[in-house]
């Protein structure tokens, strides 16, 4: 079986752009991610950063997975999901995470796991949320996009983000210079939003998905010493209100299942769960 599956999995190129946004579409909203780096990169190798694997049957392109920083299937068959484990196994961990939906990703650690884990945090059932109307709450009017200048305000609290959520610093390893030049980045697409008070950001959270169906809310993230003011429910709801003005109809992001706080704030805005996701973190 592993041999006949191996056999229908295969690189993804730009030849392949038709067909992948045909399967995408059929849920453009749970696979924003993929989408967002299909659009950037039309599969161009030089740009994808690792690869895009393609599961066929019978001529037609029925699941694919982003195989680069992080290993994300979509629409992904059982037998598809056979041959990406085996097609990983085979080149080695290269990702520094796996991430999609929970079954699905599920299926891939129980192949992966004896070979690459242990891994330094495990995230099942992470509701995945979306907003498809106005925000349910008054979005704040002190939240905006960050201007470049000011990148030496936003960057600390970036790495502070980065370090509470994942347990680990993004300068490690030398990372400061690559991770820096992520914020930047995001900072001059317009994808960078905060609360900046006398010189201290309050509040921000970044769009790192942005596609013509959906945008995805990350890294959202509250200083600790202005928690309990609600200010992540108007802060979010201000990012939303600007993503669906300027970029698409519908607003997703997904949360750690334990992170009630959380939770609650994106229920007050208006976010409803589509599905569940998980995350394994190497």
């Amino acid at each position: 079986m592993v041999l006949q599956t191996r056999s229908r999995l295969r690189v993804l190129g730009p030849a392949d752009l038709d067909d992948v946004h045909r399967l995408i579409a059929q849920d453009p909203i749970t696979n924003v991610f993929v989408d967002h780096r299909v659009r950037i990169t039309n599969l161009e190798p030089r740009w994808v950063g690792g690869e895009v694997w393609g599961y066929d049957e019978g001529g037609e392109l029925l699941s694919i997975c982003h195989a680069g920083a992080n290993l994300t299937p979509v629409q992904a068959t059982p037998a598809a999901l056979e041959a990406f484990a085996a097609r990983a196994l085979e080149q080695g961990r290269r990702c520094g995470s796996i991430m999609g939906p929970d079954s699905d990703v599920s299926a891939l650690w129980q192949v992966l796991e004896p070979r690459w884990g242990p891994a330094r945090s495990i995230r099942p059932r992470q509701p995945f949320l979306v907003l498809t109307g106005s925000p349910h709450v008054e979005p704040s009017r002190l939240v905006r996009r960050v201007r470049p200048h000011e990148i030496d305000l936003l960057y600390p609290a970036c790495v502070a983000m980065y370090t509470e959520e994942l347990g680990v610093s993004p300068e490690l390893q030398s990372g400061a210079a690559l991770y820096r030049a992520r914020v930047a980045q995001l900072i001059a697409k317009g994808y960078a939003f905060a609360c900046i008070e006398s010189d201290e950001v309050v509040f921000k959270a970044e769009l790192h998905a942005v596609t013509p169906a959906a945008c995805q809310i990350q890294s959202v993230w509250v200083n600790p010493r202005h928690r309990g003011r609600g200010l992540a429910a108007s802060g979010v709801a201000a990012v939303c209100a600007t993503a669906m003005h300027d970029y698409a109809p519908t607003v997703s992001l997904y949360v750690n299942e334990h992170n009630e706080p959380a939770r609650r704030a994106y229920h007050r805005v208006g976010f409803t769960e589509r599905c569940r996701f998980a995350t394994i973190l190497f």
